[in-house]
């Protein structure tokens, strides 16, 4: 894939970039690691100054960083520059935090002391995805940074500009130069820049088959991950939940970033009882979403990112409704230019469907029915992917099986699944390993290390 800002909403070639060759590579990781031997020693106080700084600045140009990320992936232009002013929070977070998270914790031991002390690693490839092009990045640079770390990016070869844009604003937050750098380069030379001796460890977010590769090479070389990957999050419904609530949240969960998120609401499990007016309110919400150029403010649902993505989406949709599955609403490509999916309901699914076993990356809700709060929780976990889960009850029994029995990395009671400073965030099984966010993300990449006292 050509490293390209290609407008998804008319496919319109806007800006195109030549990848770094392995020269320059060699020559922007000598940089980074000149960089860390003395950005490591720098106190925390200035780091935060700096990611204040940079929280600032996210928010005074919140509007055109917004349509720097809808022209180059089509997220509507509301949502994006709420994603830029997102980013200013977790800076923000990590600005205030980072010196509690990071302070030294006594221990126990035969000595006359002991304690832990956090301490950074060096550089750290992160290997981003393009739908959110800039809180993925933040929500991994604010807690790296601060811990004293310095940074990589290889970005989704789809939003490079909003790649470079990131690296304005760290160095226009006043962080020293190379602390964050952005590499522009293909998925094939990530082997490269990982296996090199001066990077330390790496972070992804994307799909399964990125994951894995990435996973391989770090274990090759003996190096720390962190991967986010996909999710086929359930969005359960039982008899006793606030469907008022429920309905609206669902509308949300599932369409927010045209549907293209990792925890967005994609199986929804709803027991039988409810099941008929809540599929019914749901198609109607559906009804009412208006498709269309992303940076109009009335959009609700803008273009994918890709054509590929699109056509992706549009055949798994096409192999369900042929295996048996029935669309209530939407269920092909939209005609004319641009990457639009419409919203799509999908009903008497297949257990064989796609829709019923595969991640489906749009705007694409599967609905399923259950009988009870036992096959809620079985067709919930019945998933190789364990990122997040909703569930809708009032009864506090049901709320603590769900919480107990809910293979996800977050169960999200009467509220839809979102990430949060202030909170862990990461899954199990297929969905990946290790935590972003709150203190265990910034526990990630440091060297968490004993000292025994005699």
């Amino acid at each position: 894939m050509a490293i390209a800002t290609i407008n998804p909403y008319n496919g319109e070639t806007l800006k195109t970039f030549t990848p770094l060759t392995s020269a320059e590579i060699a020559t922007k990781l000598t940089q980074a690691q000149s960089a860390y031997i003395a950005y490591r020693q720098i106190p925390l106080t200035q780091r935060s100054q700096w990611l204040e700084k940079a929280a600032t600045l996210l928010e005074a140009n919140s509007q055109t960083y917004g349509q720097l990320m809808t022209t180059e992936m089509g997220k509507p232009l509301k949502s994006a520059v709420a994603e830029a002013k997102k980013c200013a929070w977790v800076c923000r977070y990590y600005g205030e935090k980072a010196a509690e998270f990071l302070q030294d914790q006594p221990g126990e031991s035969d000595g006359s002391a002991a304690f832990v002390r956090y301490q950074p690693l060096g550089v750290i490839l992160a290997v981003m995805p393009w739908n959110f092009p800039f809180w993925q990045v933040f929500r991994f640079a604010a807690p790296a940074l601060m811990a004293g770390n310095v940074a990589v990016l290889k970005h989704a070869s789809n939003v490079p500009q909003s790649a470079i844009a990131i690296e304005q604003i760290f160095r226009e937050a006043g962080f020293p130069d190379n602390v964050f750098q952005t590499l522009l380069i293909g998925a094939s030379q990530v082997e490269t820049v990982l296996s090199d001796q001066r990077v330390q460890a790496a972070t992804l977010t994307g799909s399964e088959p990125a994951g894995a590769s990435l996973a391989a090479t770090a274990g090759k070389y003996i190096k720390k991950t962190v991967l986010e990957l996909g999710g086929s999050d359930p969005f359960i419904v039982l008899e006793s939940a606030d469907l008022d609530k429920a309905v609206k949240a669902a509308v949300t969960a599932r369409m927010l970033n045209n549907g293209q998120s990792c925890i967005a609401a994609k199986r929804f499990i709803l027991q039988s009882s409810i099941a008929d007016e809540f599929e019914q309110r749901l198609l109607e919400k559906f009804q009412s979403l208006k498709v269309g150029d992303p940076l109009a403010e009335d959009t609700d649902i803008g273009p994918l990112a890709t054509a590929a993505i699109r056509d992706e989406l549009a055949q798994q949709v096409e192999k369900s409704l042929a295996l048996g599955a029935k669309a209530l609403i939407g269920g092909q490509p939209l005609e004319g230019p641009g990457n639009f999916y419409p919203p799509t309901l999908l009903t008497n699914i297949p257990p064989d469907a796609p829709a019923a076993r595969e991640e489906l990356f749009g705007p694409v809700a599967s609905v399923f029915r259950v009988d009870s709060l036992d096959e809620a929780i079985a067709l919930a976990n019945d998933t190789p992917l364990g990122l997040g889960a909703s569930a809708w009850t009032k009864i506090e029994t049901e709320r603590d099986r769900l919480i107990n029995d809910l293979e996800a990395g977050a169960v999200f009671i009467n509220g839809l699944v979102k990430s949060d400073p202030r909170l862990p965030f990461g899954g199990i099984k297929r969905s990946g390993y290790g935590r972003e966010l709150s203190r265990e993300g910034i526990h990630e990449f440091v060297n968490i290390k004993t000292v025994w006292l005699d």
